[in-house]
């Protein structure tokens, strides 16, 4: 006879400011991630969970359904809730308890092991336990349909793992992408043309090993997201900065060096992290520099659909006759960061070598999930979704640059942009000269707001400044953030 779970080490505070399914959330990931709730665990009833927490049922199934399509927990029909057997990659714990033995060995590291290492640390993404003010990558779980999503995953439970998972990624999931992007963005592709992979860097290094030799050039933007040029090193490549102006990356300016490289990874709707968007002009020359050294472009569209102002720019694949752009796109900012599920559309000719490619080395993508996915897409809850969050997003936007122009325009200057999910705060006239965007970052962190520092993009010389993300975060929340943010950055704070 199954023994009752034991009570769960979490409570919840009304008086917090957070909610109570946000609470109960986040005390249940905390408890999985530090091994108080082992994989496999059973949890107690919903009822008996409301019970124990002094709380309405309502709440404990809203924080479990998110748990469950975030990966953590795991539900069946007519079966307990469970802890997941295998947790979100970007979520597993590192030990802090086990102490390494006094005459253990150091690891030998190659060379590129050591470059790695030796890189300093950037946030890129929040994760757990980072504030929703003003965290970078984070959608609007407020917004999500979480209820919708967790009757796919279970039915996709119901309906079971395909016997044998195709590295390409499920073949409903790559014909749902497939026809998505051509009623959405106008990138005309088919299915074959589609690969599901586990983010763009390991999309860049599978494109970076089999089409490019070690040691050559590849162009990258400068400033640019710095997990880029890591993939791109950890192929092998030598990433090369090109400087981006108002009209985003141009190659007619970029000096000697598109000469002697063959590929470019490029964001010409909005660019990561400035906010520019890639002028026709550059668009073209792009092109014809592709085609002139038989070359490659990888265009990272990883929020074009997100734009405020007129329809979403066409993407640069639509201009391409030559067959020299690869798209690639992520779920993981419009749904769930912990979806872990982006795609790569290819040109007609590299379908066949890429297949081969993945049939030797895969590993295929995390299976689970595809399936729902590619039924979220197809009953049009992909589209619904992003329709709400555009005027969502545009709202929150609105919101931060106002709260700031009424509460903080003395310490920073924010501007909106046309499209995105976050903004740069300039430092302002109140901004101590001597205080960097790192030292004022950790400053912030440590009052409880998250801030990225612009320098920790730049590969050259750094430009102040600090990304607000503000996507998820409630309008009502904003205020009191911008107000907190301004008393901890003014010299007197």
């Amino acid at each position: 006879m199954a023994r009752d779970p034991l009570p769960l080490p979490v409570s919840l505070d009304p008086a917090l400011p957070m909610p109570l399914h946000a609470q109960l959330r986040e005390g249940l990931r905390a408890t999985i991630l530090d091994r108080r709730l082992p994989r496999g665990a059973r949890l107690p009833a919903s009822r008996v969970m409301a019970a124990d927490l002094g709380c309405a049922r309502g709440t404990v199934v809203l924080a479990l359904e998110q748990l469950i399509a975030e990966g953590y927990l795991t539900t069946r029909t007519g079966s307990a809730t469970r802890v997941a057997a295998t947790l979100p990659d970007d979520s597993l714990p590192r030990s802090t308890t086990a102490e390494p033995k006094a005459d253990a060995a150091a690891p030998i590291l190659s060379r590129r092991g050591v470059c790695l290492l030796a890189a300093p640390a950037r946030p890129y993404m929040a994760g757990p336990g980072v504030p929703d003010a003003f965290a970078l990558g984070r959608p609007a779980q407020d917004a999500f349909p979480f209820a919708v999503w967790a009757r796919l995953l279970q039915a996709e439970w119901r309906h079971g793992p395909a016997e044998r998972l195709d590295p390409r990624g499920s073949p409903a999931l790559r014909a749902a992408i497939a026809a998505y992007l051509s009623q959405a963005r106008g990138v005309t592709c088919e299915a074959d043309d589609v690969i599901v992979t586990a983010g763009i860097r390991q999309s860049l290094r599978l494109l970076a090993e089999l089409l490019l030799d070690p040691g050559e050039r590849a162009l990258v933007e400068e400033p640019g997201f710095p997990g880029i040029a890591l993939a791109l090193a950890s192929a092998g490549l030598h990433p090369v900065p090109i400087p981006i102006g108002p009209g985003g990356l141009s190659v007619a300016g970029a000096g000697p060096f598109p000469r002697d490289a063959r590929l470019a990874v490029v964001t010409p709707a909005q660019h990561y992290p400035l906010g520019h968007t890639m002028s026709l002009e550059n668009r073209l020359n792009l092109l014809a520099w592709a085609e002139a050294v038989s070359g490659w472009i990888v265009e990272d569209d990883y929020d074009g659909a997100y734009r405020y102002t007129g329809r979403p720019l066409a993407p640069l694949r639509t201009l391409d006759r030559g067959g020299r752009v690869i798209y690639v796109g992520s779920f993981s900012k419009l749904l769930l960061p912990a979806l872990g599920l982006s795609y790569l559309v290819l040109p007609r000719g590299l379908v066949a070598p890429v297949n081969q490619a993945l049939a030797e080395t895969g590993p295929a993508p995390p299976g689970i999930g595809q399936w729902a996915l590619a039924r979220f897409i197809e009953d049009g809850h992909l589209a619904g979704h992003l329709r709400r969050t555009r005027r969502l997003y545009a709202l929150r936007q609105e919101a931060l640059v106002e709260a700031a122009r009424r509460h903080a325009a003395d310490v920073i200057a924010l501007a909106p942009m046309e499209g995105g999910m976050h903004l740069i705060a300039r430092p302002g006239s109140a901004w101590g000269a001597a205080l960097g965007d790192a030292e004022a970052a950790a400053c912030l962190g440590r009052a409880g707001i998250s801030a990225v520092p612009l320098s920790a993009y730049h590969a050259g010389p750094p430009e102040p400044g600090l990304l607000l993300g503000y996507a998820a975060v409630p309008e009502r929340a904003i205020e009191p953030a911008v107000c907190r943010m301004a008393e901890t950055l003014r010299p007197d704070g």
